[in-house]
């Protein structure tokens, strides 16, 4: 990159272009827009229920029902997307995970609800197991492996069983060896040639989980870690081998994740592959916003748009966070 020139001090002044909005506005050079973000909820059984999640303050549970609500607020802000993370029963969550790929199961029927309501609401889905699996993992755990080509035949399923209610997305979460090859192959042969793969191709064994493992459940059930599926957060040159190898494999779209503490792997990825990028602002992004704004230490609204703008700043396309309505509130004016 060439070195921008600039006259010589006093000719050269850079406060001139801070000097008023209309200027600052005019030389910007990252513009955020509603059109940006992606709404991570989180849906359990019931009807016109909601349900607060502590370590997320302003996030609940919702109900399809309130989903539903929730999705025509989504779209009326201007946010064209929105990702559903089912709240299992304890009943359902099974060593086989049978629930994943259930025609009918919550995350299913949400889909549907939303499709109906809000047909041009954009409807991203999580393929992993971890919501259905006894042993709290993304895979299926056999003698204390979680194995790999068991689960990504289970997988395979789960990816038609959400195509087929009618997601527009699906997001592998999983972060199994040739699980995007086998979704694309399995769409394909389905017929839903049309449905993106938004592969979270670098996602990394993070302590920034935690609350959202708290909404969706799976917090006590989890036996063990996940660092032999997610990726060591010291490496940065096995993401870039990763989202090369879901490319190839028939991703579209791939995401890192976490998001602020990996923006450095956000800007290679984009400036590598130039190819559509998400980030992931993550449960423990949002709530140590949260947490630092209810104690006053913090301007709550300045900090959540600044944060949002340097995932666009490091080449982002686009961001999934929980900000979304609230940041689409104040875009919006």
């Amino acid at each position: 990159m060439k070195t921008p020139i600039a006259a010589d001090f006093p000719k050269g002044r850079f406060r001139r272009l801070r000097s008023s909005a209309g200027l600052r506005n005019m030389v910007r050079e990252t513009v955020l827009t509603p059109h940006d973000f992606i709404w991570p909820i989180f849906v359990m059984d019931g009807t016109d229920g909601a349900e607060p999640i502590a370590s997320m303050p302003a996030v609940s549970r919702l109900t399809v029902d309130r989903a539903v609500v929730a999705a025509k607020e989504a779209y009326s802000l201007g946010i064209p997307a929105i990702c559903i993370f089912p709240y299992t029963n304890q009943g359902l969550k099974t060593e086989d995970c049978a629930e994943a790929w259930n025609p009918n199961n919550l995350s299913n029927r949400t889909v549907r609800a939303i499709k109906d309501a809000v047909p041009d609401m954009v409807v991203m889905t999580d393929v992993a197991l971890d919501p259905y699996n006894i042993n709290g993992h993304d895979g299926f755990v056999v003698e204390g492996e979680i194995v790999n080509d068991q689960t990504v035949e289970a997988l395979v399923k789960m990816t038609l069983s959400q195509a087929e209610a009618g997601a527009d997305i699906i997001g592998p979460s999983d972060m199994m060896d040739g699980r995007i090859g086998a979704m694309r192959d399995a769409l394909e042969s389905n017929g839903h040639k049309n449905v993106a793969i938004l592969s979270y191709s670098a996602k990394y064994a993070s302590g920034f989980y935690g609350p959202f493992r708290d909404a969706v459940g799976a917090s006590g059930a989890l036996k063990g870690d996940k660092k032999t599926y997610q990726m060591d957060p010291a490496n940065t040159d096995e993401a870039i081998r990763l989202v090369h190898r879901d490319l190839n494999e028939g991703a579209d779209m791939v995401m890192v994740k976490p998001g602020m503490p990996y923006l450095d792997i956000c800007q290679r990825v984009k400036t590598e592959f130039g190819v559509p990028t998400f980030a992931y602002q993550v449960s423990g992004e949002y709530a140590m916003i949260n947490a630092a704004a209810q104690n006053g230490w913090l301007d709550h609204d300045q900090v959540m748009m600044e944060s949002l703008l340097a995932f666009k700043r490091a080449g982002c396309d686009g961001i999934l966070t929980y900000f979304a309505p609230a940041a689409a509130k104040i875009l919006n004016g």
